[in-house]
């Protein structure tokens, strides 16, 4: 299934896809949650009228965590799915928080350069992104923020050569299943995180951030192959 933050979700998620979406998603509240509050710690202590991006922001599971804790933040949500982007506005508007929000269908190269974001979050987004395109995600994302500002990234990162690659792909099969995966997705599990997506090593995700321009990177967040890291430019 394409992911609503590729190319091909422009098409793909119909507004009862979009509206399914964190349903399908609910069995992992837990470590969603988990997630979502190590971000709120990370970003703490950004300026109280901060402007927050979020990339691939989807049905708004970010903003929504992160607004509620600061009152007067704003926040730019961009994604590709018109449809995820609804459901979205639907919930932001529900949680009196739509006032505070910009949504933008597209991609970060749709986000003005010039904006200068106090901090950029993307959530699960990376690991879509090809090897070759991700030093030009990257810089996209350097250039819209200020001086200081915080990069937060969480995606799925792996050594699929490493010794304990095996095990951790017992426990990351566990998850599909939660999520409804069905026994030849399973099957097919090893070819689609080798060939279908696009990860790279913890050691290599941190040594791009670093010739982007970003300082050292710190590993904030690991659940099984879900890795999180901030930066800072």
């Amino acid at each position: 299934m394409p992911n609503p933050h590729t190319p091909a979700a422009e098409s793909f998620f119909s507004s009862e896809l979009a509206r399914r979406y964190d349903e399908r998603n609910s069995e992992l509240g837990e470590l969603s949650a988990g997630m979502h509050f190590a971000i709120r710690l990370v970003l703490d202590d950004l300026p109280s009228d901060a402007r927050i991006l979020c990339i691939g922001v989807g049905t708004g599971a970010e903003i929504l965590s992160l607004a509620r804790s600061h009152a007067d933040w704003r926040f730019v949500g961009v994604d590709p799915s018109a449809e995820m982007l609804a459901v979205c506005r639907e919930k932001l508007t529900s949680a009196g928080l739509l006032d505070r929000c910009e949504l933008i269908t597209g991609y970060i190269d749709d986000v003005p350069a010039d904006k200068g974001f106090d901090a950029i979050v993307t959530v699960m987004v990376a690991h879509f992104i090809s090897r070759d395109d991700r030093p030009n995600f990257y810089r996209n994302v350097y250039d819209r923020l200020r001086s200081s500002g915080y990069f937060v990234s969480t995606e799925i990162s792996a050594d699929l050569e490493a010794a304990d690659f095996p095990p951790m792909l017992r426990d990351w099969a566990r998850i599909q299943a939660l999520m409804g995966a069905t026994p030849e997705a399973l099957r097919n599990l090893p070819m689609i995180l080798r060939n279908e997506l696009s990860l790279l090593s913890p050691e290599a995700t941190e040594q791009l951030l670093q010739e982007t321009g970003f300082n050292p990177p710190i590993q904030f967040f690991q659940t099984f192959l879900v890795h999180g890291w901030y930066s800072t430019k």
